[in-house]
């Protein structure tokens, strides 16, 4: 009997186990541009591979356009858009319960040229569950905003002009992020260039790195924390190539100078490397891997590996176990191995991409303009699971918080449910 009532309290503590770690996958944020880390992994499990119209939880209308991805605290999902050929831009805060709008902020501003595969509102927002950031960027401004959850705006920050040469007009794609009680701009453009660092609080500036660029870079940062190690940030440009600094004060750790054209993917940590790409016109042209730890300044003989085929320019590489998976922009997509740069498998799936690719259940999902969202394995072998169609354009990344994923399209925000089930041995 004794023995009875152990396995039944052994067999309850673990379904509590179990249960306690669903509560966490369904909880796990996506506070940033590609997630947590900007790695683009998710640990959720259960979302569906293939899909229909009729198996979307809500799909809520948008206004204006915009390129951004969602940015998701517990229930609220934040995003960008813009209408009226830019001059209004807007932040709203969305239910991810039913897909109902919370509220939405606008603010004016001036419009401009921008690259047709642009949009008025493709940096992604940021929050640290406090406040949201948003940066907006026209010629004259880059404006960056914070607001509570309520709506109401905290601190407004005006960074000064976003130049572009005239023969190089392609809008901004950057997106903020947080680190601890920071809010970092990477302002790489023609003119005067930095990476800068605003108290999140009051969006005081708290510390700023200068950067000398030979072509504006449209890359988001990317953070890199380890237990008994201090934190890095890498950027990507052309000039600098892949540089790390430290978040905490913006000291320049090494600059490897690798690359050979505008950055536009973010960089990407696999391993012990640090990655980024490179190129333009639709293609990527070069890329190169550097050791996380590296210092001072070093050069392309200093990489680890490079590559100057089949590589992608818009979308940013994700890296899964021990491989490096490049979604290229013209549907070209290679598996490395992480390590060595060696090619595992090329194969294409159809469609032109601006979106980057995200992995959740050791399954990449990748959204297409046209809209047709492809599902891969991420494994050492090429196998196409899926192609969903939204029904309408996207040029957007998609995010994974509250146990759904979130897709942007031109017209509209689509929620997928995982179904995600506990399996549990019956009682005897």
């Amino acid at each position: 009997m004794l023995r009875r009532v152990q396995e039944i309290s052994e067999m309850l503590l673990s379904l509590a186990v179990v249960m306690v770690l669903a509560e966490d996958v369904l909880a796990e944020n996506w506070p940033r541009f590609r997630g947590p880390g900007g790695s683009g992994i998710s640990s959720q499990q259960g979302l569906p591979v293939e899909w229909s119209d009729a198996d979307y939880e809500w799909k809520t209308d948008l206004p204006g356009r915009g390129h951004s991805s969602p940015c998701i605290w517990d229930d609220h999902l934040f995003l960008t858009s813009a209408t009226d050929e830019g001059r209004t831009r807007i932040l709203l805060d969305i239910d991810v319960n039913n897909g109902d709008v919370r509220w939405s902020r606008s603010v004016e501003s001036a419009t401009h040229p921008i690259h047709d595969l642009n949009s008025y509102a493709s940096g992604t927002p940021t929050t640290d569950g406090k406040y949201v950031y948003v940066l907006f960027v026209s010629d004259e401004q880059m404006q960056v905003t914070a607001c509570d959850f309520q709506g109401n705006q905290i601190w407004q920050r005006d960074l000064g002009p976003f130049f572009q040469r005239d023969d190089q007009v392609h809008g901004c794609g950057a997106s903020p992020i947080v680190f601890e009680d920071l809010v970092i701009i990477a302002n790489q453009q023609d003119g005067p260039a930095s990476i800068i660092a605003l108290d999140s609080s009051t969006g005081h500036t708290r510390w700023k790195n200068d950067r000398t660029l030979r072509m504006t870079a449209h890359s988001t940062p990317v953070l890199l924390r380890r237990p008994n190690s201090e934190p890095r940030l890498f950027v990507s440009n052309l000039g600098d190539g892949i540089a790390a600094l430290n978040p905490k004060n913006g000291e320049l750790l090494f600059r490897a100078d690798v690359l050979d054209a505008r950055c536009v993917g973010s960089p990407l940590v696999a391993g012990e490397l640090v990655l980024a790409t490179s190129g333009g016109g639709g293609r990527g042209t070069s890329m190169g891997a550097v050791p996380i730890d590296s210092s001072g300044d070093l050069d392309l003989s200093s990489a680890v590996w490079t590559r100057n085929r089949a590589l992608p320019y818009v979308p940013t590489p994700i890296s899964v176990d021990e491989s490096v998976f490049l979604w290229g922009d013209n549907g070209v997509v290679v598996c490395l191995e992480a390590k060595t740069g060696e090619e595992t498998w090329t194969s294409r799936v159809a469609g032109n991409y601006s979106g980057s690719p995200v992995c959740a259940d050791g399954r990449i999902y990748c959204v297409a303009q046209d809209g047709t969202v492809a599902v891969i394995e991420a494994s050492q072998e090429f196998r196409l699971l899926a192609r969903n169609s939204l029904g309408e354009r996207s040029h957007s990344t998609p995010a994974i918080a509250a146990g759904r994923m979130f897709i942007r399209g031109f017209e509209h925000l689509f929620c997928l449910k995982a179904r995600t089930e506990l399996n549990t041995p019956p009682p005897e």
